[in-house]
């Protein structure tokens, strides 16, 4: 998983949240914080990608994510020779009825998968655009709504493997959190050997919530207090990433909202009524990190994203607030 800033840890989850979590780590194992970052773009009305190597698991936690919630599961493996179309839908003409029917394509799922979203090409990775931002579809005139909760989990094969496309800006910026999964440790590995020994986890969990209750949960999200110093704290760090000497095409507002939203939605999880720093903090490598575009002088001295955020978060002040941290 890539680094954290701090080593800020959130041990206690909401009561009615727990019974997802646990279910999760059924299938999940050793992955706390992924689970952690999952549920707050669940929450906080957002979308992940998830960029890791093959056989880390990504593919599960959504599936389980989807099973443990009772949604919908839809998936797409997007490919070199995948359309547009064969995301969205296409109508097709009725003989009988002599007009043309509209018939969804995967995306109109609750919890969908975009599998290897980077080994598709860019005209087929921009019919996502318009169902990440506005959960809608648009074809042959008309604007389908997608069903809700509408939550995507990308996943991605680091660029440097043959035969991928680099997600444009405006697709990257659509995505609240950008994380790795990350290998398991020698034990947790272990234990994956034995739990799947005669049977995968995924086929003996059930869900323990119904879609409806995220709605409900959504909604509690948005009455979460934000005090007005932690929100400028949110806006000098957005504002930064536009002045930083490495960075050629900082943050937008969007990263100022979607970090103001997904703090809110951790707070949440930590059964808080009110963000406190470190909930920023934690976050601010998977929201602010796949928005920031480096100058090529900083790319070619090894400079990353995310030793930028670090950066950011060691020169902008604090603000004092309960659990800050110095």
């Amino acid at each position: 998983m890539t680094e954290i800033a701090t080593n800020i840890q959130f041990d206690r989850w909401h009561p009615q949240v727990k019974p997802v979590v646990q279910n999760i780590q059924k299938v999940i194992v050793g992955k706390d914080d992924v689970i952690r970052l999952v549920l707050t773009a669940l929450l906080a009305g957002g979308h992940c990608l998830i960029e890791d190597v093959p056989g880390v698991g990504k593919t599960m936690l959504v599936r389980a994510t989807a099973k443990t919630l009772g949604c919908h599961f839809r998936r797409i493996q997007f490919t070199p020779d995948l359309l547009p179309s064969d995301v969205t839908g296409v109508s097709i003409y009725n003989q009988k009825t002599q007009s043309f029917e509209f018939r969804h394509g995967p995306i109109f799922g609750q919890v969908v998968l975009a599998d290897e979203i980077n080994r598709t090409s860019p005209k087929t990775q921009s019919a996502l655009l318009q169902a990440l931002e506005e959960q809608a579809v648009t074809a042959d005139g008309e604007t389908y709504d997608l069903p809700a909760p509408f939550f995507v989990l990308a996943t991605e094969n680091p660029i440097e493997f043959e035969g991928t496309f680099p997600l444009p800006e405006a697709q990257l910026d659509r995505f609240l959190l950008k994380f790795q999964m990350g290998y398991p440790s020698a034990e947790e590995e272990l234990h994956i050997l034995q739990g799947q020994q005669k049977q995968h986890p995924i086929d003996e969990i059930d869900a323990v919530i119904e879609p409806k209750t995220i709605a409900e949960w959504r909604r509690q999200v948005r009455d979460i207090r934000v005090d007005e110093e932690i929100q400028k704290y949110v806006v000098e760090l957005v504002q930064r990433t536009r002045d930083h000497v490495d960075v050629y095409l900082g943050a937008s507002p969007r990263a100022s909202l979607s970090l103001f939203r997904a703090a809110q939605a951790l707070a949440f999880l930590a059964n808080r009524g009110y963000v406190i720093p470190d909930d920023v903090r934690f976050l601010a490598p998977y929201v602010l990190g796949h928005r920031l575009l480096l100058t090529a002088d900083a790319r070619l001295s090894g400079l990353g994203v995310h030793a930028v955020v670090q950066q950011l978060l060691d020169s902008v002040p604090v603000p004092a607030a309960q659990g800050a941290v110095r």
